[in-house]
């Protein structure tokens, strides 16, 4: 069954979306199978994956609202193993539309269930705002990542979506972990970058990844050409940071596994 990941931040321009793609892409090329759900009605996942946006194209909110099998809404991508649910701009209204829905923080969870088992991973590219659609992420996740950028307002809103975690596992029995705090587009020339990073793990400790993805132009242009960072400029040091991103949230899993099996 596969493990949910919600990708949430709700400050804008943090390389949530470029972290989705390119982790996403990173664990197929482990031999995993992935999908990648776009929950942002922006939809930039979804064109950073080449997926065009028709209209006959089935998308998350056709799942969530309009009675199409979750099934329906799965596109293949150009890479192996990776498969994604499209969004378009139709999503903007289902923060509206959930609101008088009965039970309404369930409904993604809910759609996700029937395809859970065809996939080891499931990533959620949640929408810039705590807002009902990343509230459904975050109760549909197992755990949550949190891309931030390395800049002077990184801890601002960082402790809101901390408190948001913590009422999501209170409010609905959810056994919600955080992934890591992943810090973003580093550039290790500035002191500013040096101070946030160092701040950062000072305060959450243990829970800052120690994977660091650079500011690159190279990542910045993979999506205008419909590709993951791997296919895109496979020996840039962006692609090398979210291999080894991967790498990490993996060795991270198997760990938590042989904990919970010692303790057992």
């Amino acid at each position: 069954m596969a493990k949910i990941i919600a990708i949430s931040n709700q400050k804008g321009g943090v390389g949530k979306t470029t972290t989705a793609v390119n982790l996403a892409a990173s664990l197929a090329a482990n031999d995993l199978r992935v999908l990648l759900i776009d929950c942002d009605p922006q939809g930039n996942s979804t064109s950073g994956l080449g997926i065009e946006k028709t209209p006959e194209i089935k998308t998350l909110y056709d799942a969530l609202f309009s009675g199409v099998e979750i099934s329906q809404t799965i596109q293949p991508t150009a890479c192996d193993g990776l498969d994604v649910i499209p969004a378009d701009k139709n999503l903007v209204a289902a923060n509206l539309d959930l609101v008088d829905l009965p039970s309404r923080e369930d409904r993604l969870h809910d759609v996700i269930q029937p395809i859970r088992d065809r996939y080891d991973y499931i990533l959620l590219d949640c929408p810039p705002a705590l807002d009902l659609l990343t509230l459904n992420a975050l109760v549909a996740a197992d755990s949550v990542l949190i891309p931030i950028q390395c800049e002077f307002f990184a801890l601002e809103g960082i402790s809101q979506l901390m408190d948001t975690v913590d009422r999501v596992k209170e409010s609905f029995s959810r056994s919600l972990e955080i992934e890591g705090i992943l810090l973003t587009m580093y550039d290790e020339r500035t002191n500013l970058a040096r101070q946030v990073a160092d701040d950062l793990r000072d305060f959450f400790t243990d829970q800052v990844l120690t994977t660091v993805i650079p500011r690159s132009i190279r990542l910045a242009e993979a999506p205008s050409y419909g590709k993951p960072i791997l296919m895109y400029d496979p020996r840039s040091r962006g692609a090398e940071s979210y291999i080894k991103l991967a790498k990490e949230i993996l060795a991270n899993e198997q760990r938590r596994r042989q904990a919970t099996q010692s303790a057992g």
